[in-house]
């Protein structure tokens, strides 16, 4: 089969690339289409995926982003036509839309809930063929396949990752150093429209909280400020996940990363308008106690928080943390095996 894999961010890149190399290694055809994110393209250059269909810049603006998508779709339509694509993979619409004009199927992935996304879901989930979905969200679309687990699993359970010491080195830190990972996000996303994380204030506190019990390093999804600049992630992308896994703590306004910290089995926790209504992270506090989330207005409870985890022993907290993670690990399925079983039945049944 030819199946082309859509990427608008760079988190989808690591969400995609273990299915991308699973799909190789039985015999299909992958294709890439992805906007000019350079983050993204350095991962996919990392991964070797390539080369790619390059859709252009991404927009702002509703508008820019409906303007937008309509070029990619048509793009992308003929880019499908071209290689007699089967499949479009993708956690957008343009994928979905392209196929109206090349007929493929269309698998979705997507982990936020439906009341999150209101145009993904008005737009996306009926041109699709599957909507692949962790269990503990629930779909209007008949169309959702369900499975244990995250995203962030596809590419970071066990059986896809194990992190790397030596990035510890690279990063400038010793073995068992204290240190905290802490990210910023642009809340550009369509989906983003009216909602906030962390104020410069805020970030300044967070900041300052940790600095006393060990080193903070930052990556922000925009510049950061120039009075954080010495606080920069010491290493590449590619390199994140494994830092991340011997941090003592994660703190920022990002719903990946949290997720991705928690299913680590690293302390995480979030502040920004999305705390409470999205049922992934909500999953991950509620069942596990893995993560927390807080609203900005919550943001003093948040910082008492942070204190009284630093106030701990840090090998007693990860310790702790570890044992969250196996027993959330015990539930979950690796997704990337459901994503990859799915999108070849699917497309055999099509044919």
């Amino acid at each position: 089969m030819n199946i082309l894999i859509d990427i608008g961010h760079p988190a989808h890149v690591h969400l995609l690339h273990p299915l991308a190399d699973e799909l190789r290694h039985r015999g299909h055809a992958v294709h890439f289409a992805v906007r000019e994110l350079a983050v993204a393209q350095r991962l996919m250059r990392h991964y070797g995926m390539t080369p790619w269909l390059d859709l252009g810049d991404k927009r702002d603006s509703l508008a820019g982003k409906a303007k937008t998508v309509a070029h990619q779709a048509l793009a992308i339509a003929r880019y499908a036509r071209r290689h007699h694509i089967d499949c479009g993979v993708s956690s957008g619409v343009a994928v979905g839309l392209a196929a109206k004009i090349h007929r493929m199927n269309v698998v979705v992935m997507d982990d936020d809930d439906d009341a999150a996304e209101p145009l993904v879901v008005r737009l996306g989930h009926p041109l699709a063929d599957a909507v692949l979905t962790p269990d503990c969200i629930r779909r209007r679309t008949p169309h959702a396949v369900y499975y244990p687990g995250t995203h962030e699993l596809a590419y970071l359970h066990p059986n896809r990752f194990q992190p790397d010491p030596a990035v510890l080195r690279r990063a400038g830190l010793a073995e068992g150093e204290r240190f905290f990972i802490v990210r910023f996000v642009a809340f550009k996303g369509h989906h983003d429209v009216g909602q906030q994380g962390l104020t410069l204030e805020q970030k300044r506190h967070v900041i300052s909280l940790l600095e006393q019990h060990g080193r903070v390093i930052i990556t922000s999804e925009r510049a950061v400020e120039p009075e954080f600049e010495r606080f920069r992630l010491p290493v590449p992308p590619e390199e994140i996940h494994s830092l991340m896994a011997y941090a003592t703590l994660f703190v920022g306004d990002s719903q990946t990363m949290t997720s991705e910290a928690a299913v680590l089995g690293v302390p995480a926790l979030k502040c920004n308008t999305f705390a409470g209504r999205l049922s992934v992270p909500n999953m991950l506090e509620e069942r596990y106690g893995l993560c927390y989330a807080y609203t900005p207005d919550r943001f003093g409870d948040m910082s008492a928080h942070i204190e009284a985890l630093l106030a701990r022993p840090a090998d007693a907290l990860r310790a702790e943390w570890q044992e969250r993670r196996q027993r959330m690990l015990a539930d979950m399925s690796d997704p990337t095996e459901v994503f990859l079983n799915t999108i070849e039945r699917i497309c055999q049944a099509k044919r």
